[in-house]
């Protein structure tokens, strides 16, 4: 049998909680808000909106919009 994946990692199981700040690794994908977005250069997290432009957020953006490693239902 495969061992539990670690907190951290995108695959992690329902019953472990997301951490509360963005991870830092870059090209790191994360979902908010049902759109998915990808960190570049440990600065910046860039995504679409709801009618496909480019948005860009900062960290603290993300945090306050909340996310999580999986696209929610």
């Amino acid at each position: 049998m495969d061992n539990a994946e670690s907190p951290a990692e995108p695959g992690t199981t329902r019953s472990q909680s997301t951490p509360r700040t963005p991870p830092t690794a870059p090209c790191t994908v994360v979902w908010s808000l049902g759109r998915p977005y990808v960190l570049e250069n440990n600065a910046r997290w860039v995504g679409t909106d709801r009618r496909g432009r480019p948005q860009v957020l900062t960290r603290a953006e993300l945090q306050r919009r909340g996310w999580s490693y999986r696209r929610a239902g």
